[in-house]
């Protein structure tokens, strides 16, 4: 599956998020660590049909540190806040543009857990040319549970007209809201029942 066009001399035309995901790609890749798209780019590919004009990505960077990583992609990326340290301290995630397309990208910082499980169970797709590893659908649509925002809850409800399979959901939905001690992930999976009738 691509999200490439073609141009007039037959070639491959990138778009922006080829373009972005294309540098990313190569400088995460460089560092060897685990990463995969996930966000609107990443529901669009599996048929959430909501365009979005960022790009969200998840790092598992293991022993990379946070500034090995920045260093890394300093030749086409660019951070959005001064206070990297702090901020990505406080919320593990590095904002950032892409300097030739101005597209802002949110590299969320991974760990063990949840993030580790969907890399697991990432495959392989062609986008602008290139692999990118992408969440199974079920995968993305509980990550919309958790997210909870209307537009998350479109998506997911989007995803599962697509084929994503609720009973595949339904057990880590269970073991999400145990972990986390409260009920909202459920509400959401209510709810996006309801609009799938």
């Amino acid at each position: 599956m691509s999200s490439s066009l073609s141009g007039s001399d037959g070639l491959p035309m990138s778009s922006p998020v080829d373009e972005v995901v294309r540098d990313l790609g190569h400088a995460l890749d460089a560092l060897g660590v685990g990463w995969y798209l996930f966000g609107a780019q990443a529901a669009f590919i599996r048929g959430a049909r909501r365009m979005t004009a960022d790009v969200d990505v998840t790092v598992l960077p293991g022993t990379v540190t946070t500034h090995e990583i920045v260093s890394r992609l300093a030749g086409d990326f660019e951070l959005r806040v001064p206070d990297q340290d702090g901020f990505v301290a406080r919320t593990r995630v590095v904002p950032l543009v892409h300097r030739a397309t101005t597209m802002p990208v949110d590299l969320v910082l991974g760990g063990p857990g949840l993030e580790e499980h969907f890399l697991s169970r990432c495959e392989s797709l062609t986008m602008g040319g290139r692999s990118v590893r992408v969440p199974v659908a079920e995968d993305l649509v509980l990550m919309k549970l958790i997210a909870g925002r209307p537009h998350d809850l479109d998506d997911a409800a989007a995803l599962v007209r697509a084929g994503a399979e609720l009973s595949e959901v339904e057990p880590m939905v269970e073991a999400v809201a145990e972990g986390l001690g409260e009920d909202d992930v459920r509400r959401a999976l209510e709810e996006v029942k309801r609009r799938v009738g």
